[in-house]
């Protein structure tokens, strides 16, 4: 199996949008059997209220997912803002696995920190407050508890919400935090990092005043969000590029 190790994020998958789930589908026949292994680092979907939520998008990817897998590649999910609620069921289904964050991910070009990218947003304290009550296993569990409706009608008064309250943000608490990216550099002892969610796609080079696992540089790349175009990010033997997709 080639060594290319590939990282996609923020799709935002949802029914309206079928020009990017035709895009990722086409992703994924591209390179099976091409690539080692896909990270998908958050927000696959636009919403995800539970496994047990059923539609034809769904039912599409998770088949798309699944024939990946089946030629050889492994698929590893990591949730995002939008989907912290894709559990077992959901990537069992894709034939693919679930990881946490922060991810340490071994490579031909070091060990890499793999994240979403909101837990660096430490600037956006309204943000960083809610995040921390939705991630609770205890509010999971209660509003996985609830019926289907219930549930569907939470999501888009939050996503309405959501949408209102970005717009009245300045766009620079809504990006990472230098000091937030430095602090986890230091914590993982690793100089090497890739997230998405702040749609802001760039290969950042990173320096830092005290050497970090012997170093005192590194790299943040920054996967973008597919919208006119995708992005993904690529690791073959000790390089690591980030790519444009066209639709």
């Amino acid at each position: 199996m080639p060594g290319r190790i590939l990282f996609i994020s923020d799709l935002h998958l949802e029914e309206s949008r079928p020009d990017i789930s035709a895009a990722l589908l086409q992703f994924l026949d591209s390179n099976q059997g091409d690539c080692s292994a896909l990270y998908i680092l958050g927000d696959l979907f636009d919403v995800w209220i539970g496994d047990d939520e059923q539609s034809q998008l769904i039912t599409e990817i998770s088949a798309g997912l699944r024939a990946f897998t089946d030629t050889g590649p492994l698929i590893h999910i990591l949730h995002g803002n939008r989907d912290f609620l894709i559990g077992e069921a959901f990537a069992s289904t894709c034939g693919a696995q679930l990881i946490f964050e922060p991810f340490l991910l071994d490579t031909d070009a070091g060990t890499v920190v793999l994240l979403h990218g909101d837990s660096l947003c430490i600037d956006d304290v309204d943000y960083m407050q809610f995040r921390e009550t939705v991630r609770q296993s205890s509010w999971q569990q209660e509003f996985l508890a609830k019926p289907l409706k219930e549930r569907r009608a939470f999501a888009e008064q939050a996503r309405q919400q959501s949408l209102q309250a970005t717009a009245q943000k300045d766009t620079a608490i809504m990006d990472v935090n230098s000091e937030a990216v430095l602090q986890l550099c230091r914590e993982t002892r690793q100089s090497i990092l890739i997230h998405g969610h702040t749609h802001r796609p760039a290969v950042h080079k990173l320096h830092f005043d005290d050497p970090v696992n012997g170093s005192d540089r590194g790299t943040r790349v920054v996967l973008g969000d597919w919208d006119t175009q995708g992005w993904y990010g690529e690791i073959s033997g000790t390089r690591i590029q980030l790519h444009t997709l066209a639709f």
